[in-house]
């Protein structure tokens, strides 16, 4: 093809002419927060091919899709997962760009041959109006020659288009100038494929919404242990608010320096006096509120970041065991609350012989937690204890079972 005459179009009037240059197979170049896009229509082969040509870009390198909006997950990805949906929910419009399965209707071209594509959804007001009234999905790699520099303003494009692309739609300055980052969703585990503009870690704890998370709380003795292991024979991350709290007892600087600064003495050579410390807040509300204020907002964090590492290894399920979940922020988090009940001598012997103690400091200690009724109310769900092992365990799975599908398909 010779050289053409390239239409600069800055109003918004005149983006049809760009939406009907692209219906017929042309290349625009298109303004986004990152940089300029060579767009084309990314289902015409013979557009797609004409994008190779001009950059000079590999045909072994497949090409991403623009798209207007996360509706667009379904018509040209299929099998998309959970993940990718709060990924679209979270960062659409904006710099990300996700790895799907591809669906057929894609051309073999525009994927290079593979079976993946990549869809983005840009930030840019002119080009998601243009991606609106076009009616076509944009195969848009940044608007360079392959290995220059990608072009944040119309005329930077025009230095290398100016003549052989038939329009540049000026969007005024990139704001990022840096190109999105890429997430292959296609395969467990994730993968940040290209570190963009948009942080991993953003993409990482927004995925951690993607679980279903199952919060199992009740009194001591009434089984949720058992509970909690069919949820992890269902793949379920299993996390243990308690065991979290004394990791961050040994370890965690930050916590120990912040109790030891509002309750002096109580650490010493790195370690938590919990005697001592137990001393002066079990007889004084306020300062057991305090100590609850420090150590919540850790707890919950080192949470936050086991659910993110489970998300982004491809988990699917978690569970959260904790005696004290209602009222509490990580209540939030839940998707379903599970009270776990058994009846009073049952959760007394198990917890004598468990413990080592007497049926009647068995009953002391369970008399002192919060009664059924209180679990009735509070919990979403109840799980009764009062039959045989088998007969619980199998009340669990059906349970569980139910709750994790209908959270992945609904």
């Amino acid at each position: 093809m010779g050289k053409i005459t390239t239409a600069y179009i800055q109003n918004d009037e005149d983006l049809p002419l760009a939406a009907e240059i692209l219906r017929q197979g042309g290349l625009v170049a298109v303004p986004t927060e990152t940089v300029y896009g060579l767009a084309g229509n990314g289902l015409d082969p013979s557009a797609v091919e004409r994008i190779y040509e001009v950059k000079g870009r590999p045909a072994v390198k497949p090409l991403s899709l623009m798209v207007p909006g996360p509706e667009a997950m379904e018509i040209y990805g299929r099998n998309v997962s959970r993940g990718a949906r709060v990924l679209t929910d979270a960062f659409w419009p904006g710099p990300l760009t996700i790895v799907v399965e591809a669906d057929p209707k894609i051309p073999e071209i525009t994927l290079a041959g593979g079976a993946t594509v990549g869809l983005r959804c840009p930030q840019s007001e002119k080009t998601l109006r243009l991606l609106r009234s076009s009616g076509v999905p944009f195969a848009a790699p940044s608007a360079n020659l392959s290995g220059q520099p990608s072009p944040k303003t119309a005329a930077e494009v025009a230095a290398y288009f100016d003549g052989q692309i038939e329009a540049i739609v000026d969007g005024g300055p990139c704001t990022l100038g840096t190109e999105s980052t890429i997430v292959d969703m296609a395969a467990r585990p994730y993968r940040i494929l290209r570190q963009g503009a948009l942080p991993a870690e953003a993409i990482r704890r927004t995925l951690a919404d993607s679980l279903t998370v199952v919060g199992i709380t009740g009194g001591t003795g009434a089984g949720k242990t058992t509970a909690l292991d069919s949820l992890a024979a269902m793949g379920a991350l299993v996390i243990d608010a308690d065991e979290v709290y004394h990791d961050l007892c040994r370890e965690n600087a930050g916590m120990l320096a912040e109790i030891e600064d509002r309750f002096p003495g109580s650490v010493a050579d790195g370690a938590l006096q919990r005697k001592k410390l137990g001393a002066v807040v079990f007889s004084d509300p306020k300062a057991l509120a305090d100590l609850s204020a420090i150590t919540d907002k850790y707890v919950i964090a080192a949470i936050d970041q086991l659910l993110a590492n489970h998300a982004g290894a491809g988990g699917k399920y978690a569970a959260i065991d904790a005696i004290n979940l209602l009222g509490t922020p990580l209540e939030g988090r839940l998707t379903a609350l599970v009270g776990v009940l058994a009846p009073e001598d049952v959760r007394a012997a198990r917890l004598a012989a468990r413990d080592g103690i007497s049926r009647e400091d068995a009953l002391t200690r369970i008399r002192a937690q919060k009664p059924d009724g209180f679990y009735e109310r509070r919990c979403d769900l109840i799980l009764r204890n009062d039959g045989s092992r088998e007969d619980f365990r199998r009340a669990c799975d059906e349970l569980f079972k139910t709750i994790l599908e209908d959270e992945q398909h609904g």
